[in-house]
C-alpha cells in the first residue's frame, strides 16, 4: 500500500462547537424570556486537579451562556449514599433541568450505580441506561456527547457518511457502541453501513484498512498507525488517555500522510464533546416549557 504524498486535511472541532454553542446560547435566552432559567448542576467527588480544572472550565462556559451553575463539591471520603442523596435531590429539584457527575469518581464509588439515581431527562452526559436504551431505538432523549460531537463534526465539515463504510476501533459504552448506533441510523448525516471492531479482534487492521471513515475509540495511544489507514479516508481520533495533563491520542500524527481527511491531535473532537453536553442541557430546560 503506497502512501500518499499530501497532508491530510484537518477536521477541526473549535468551529463546530462555536456554531452549537452559539445556537445553545439563543435557546438560552429564548428561554429566559419565557421565564425558565436554565440550570446545569455540577458535582465533583474529592480534589482531583485535573477534575477541578474542567469543572470551572465547565462552570464558566455555563455562565458565558448565561446558565445558572449549582455546584456540590463532595469530600474523597463521601459514601455511595452521600453521593445518590445530592442526585436524588438534584433530579427532585425543578430549577435544576441538567447534571453532570465530572467523572472520574473515587474508585470506591459505583458511578454506573449513581448515574441511575439521576433523573433520565437531567442526565447531560446520555449515559443514563434509560438514554442508552433510547438510543437504541431511536427514541428522543439526550444524546451521548462525544459520539453526537463526532455526527456533527463530520456534517460541518462536509464529509459524507450516509452509504459509506464506518469503521469504529473501540466498543467502550461511552464512544464505540453508542456511535454505532447514532451513524447507523437513518438520517442525511448518518445512515452508514457500520462496522465495529476491537482489540480483541486479532487481525483488526483488516477491517480498519478498509474503512472509507475511521474512528479511533480504543483509547489506547498511538494504537493507529498509517499503515491502518486506507488512503485517501476520513480518519476521527475519539479515544484518548491522559497522562497527568498531556493528552494521548490513539491516532498517531503520521496517519496524516495517508489520510485524506483527520481531527487534529488537539482541538479535534473535544470541543465537540463539551458543546453536545450544553444542547442537552438546555433542551433538558426546554422541556420545563415544552413537557
Amino acid at each position: 500500500m503506497s502512501r500518499s504524498t499530501t497532508t491530510a486535511r484537518l477536521l477541526p472541532g473549535g468551529p463546530v462547537a462555536d456554531q452549537i454553542l452559539a445556537e445553545v446560547a439563543g435557546d438560552v435566552r429564548a428561554l429566559r424570556a419565557a421565564g425558565v432559567n436554565p440550570s446545569l448542576a455540577t458535582v465533583l467527588v474529592g480534589d482531583d486537579d485535573a477534575s477541578a480544572g474542567y469543572i470551572r472550565i465547565k462552570q464558566r462556559q455555563a455562565a458565558d451562556l448565561g446558565f445558572a451553575s449549582p455546584h456540590v463539591h463532595l469530600p474523597a471520603s463521601a459514601s455511595q449514599a452521600d453521593l445518590h442523596a445530592v442526585l436524588a435531590d438534584f433530579s427532585a429539584d425543578g430549577s435544576v433541568h441538567g447534571v453532570l457527575v465530572q467523572h472520574p469518581i473515587p474508585a470506591h464509588l459505583d458511578y454506573d450505580r449513581a448515574l441511575e439515581v439521576l433523573a433520565p431527562d437531567k442526565d447531560v452526559d446520555g449515559m443514563h441506561p434509560v438514554n442508552m436504551g433510547r438510543l437504541a431505538l431511536g427514541l428522543p432523549g439526550p444524546l451521548p456527547c462525544t459520539p453526537a460531537g463526532i455526527e456533527a463534526l463530520l456534517a460541518y465539515h462536509g464529509v459524507p457518511v450516509a452509504g459509506r463504510e464506518v469503521v469504529i476501533l473501540g466498543r467502550g459504552a461511552t464512544l464505540g457502541r453508542p456511535l454505532a448506533m447514532l451513524l447507523a441510523q437513518k438520517r442525511p448525516t448518518a445512515n452508514a453501513a457500520v462496522t465495529v471492531v476491537h482489540t480483541g479482534v486479532a487481525d483488526w487492521p483488516r477491517y480498519t484498512r478498509r474503512a472509507e471513515i475511521l474512528v479511533a475509540a480504543a483509547g489506547v495511544p498511538g494504537i493507529v498507525r498509517p499503515e491502518h489507514v486506507r488512503p485517501g479516508a476520513v480518519v476521527v481520533g475519539g479515544g484518548v488517555r491522559y497522562e497527568g495533563r498531556r493528552l494521548l491520542p490513539d491516532v498517531d500524527e503520521s496517519c496524516a500522510e495517508v489520510a485524506g481527511a483527520i481531527t487534529p491531535r488537539v482541538g479535534g473532537v473535544g470541543p465537540t464533546t463539551v458543546a453536545m453536553l450544553f444542547r442537552n442541557a438546555v433542551r433538558a430546560a426546554g422541556r420545563a416549557v415544552r413537557p
